[in-house]
């Protein structure tokens, strides 16, 4: 049985294989495509309403526990290359 997770975008729960893990390091939101990286993670759908529904609703700084602003140019980045 495959492990849950839930989006931090949409808040629906899904397969963790369908969604992205993304990290916080030195305040930059990275994609962790491997789902390997060390800390605290929050998933969402590699999608860009999802994306930028977290975003909005503050969900990444939220779900990773970290004070002050993230830079969320990364991930932006990296969903415009996927879609």
């Amino acid at each position: 049985m495959e492990a849950v997770r839930t989006c931090v975008g949409c808040r629906t729960r899904a397969p963790r294989s369908t969604l992205l893990r993304v990290v916080s390091i030195d305040s930059v939101l990275v994609p962790d495509e491997r789902a390997s990286m060390p800390g605290r993670g929050a998933w969402v759908h590699e999608t860009q309403e999802c994306v930028d529904a977290a975003i909005r609703r503050r969900a990444f700084v939220r779900a990773l526990r970290v004070s002050g602003p993230l830079d969320t140019q990364t991930i932006e980045e990296h969903i415009q290359r996927k879609g």
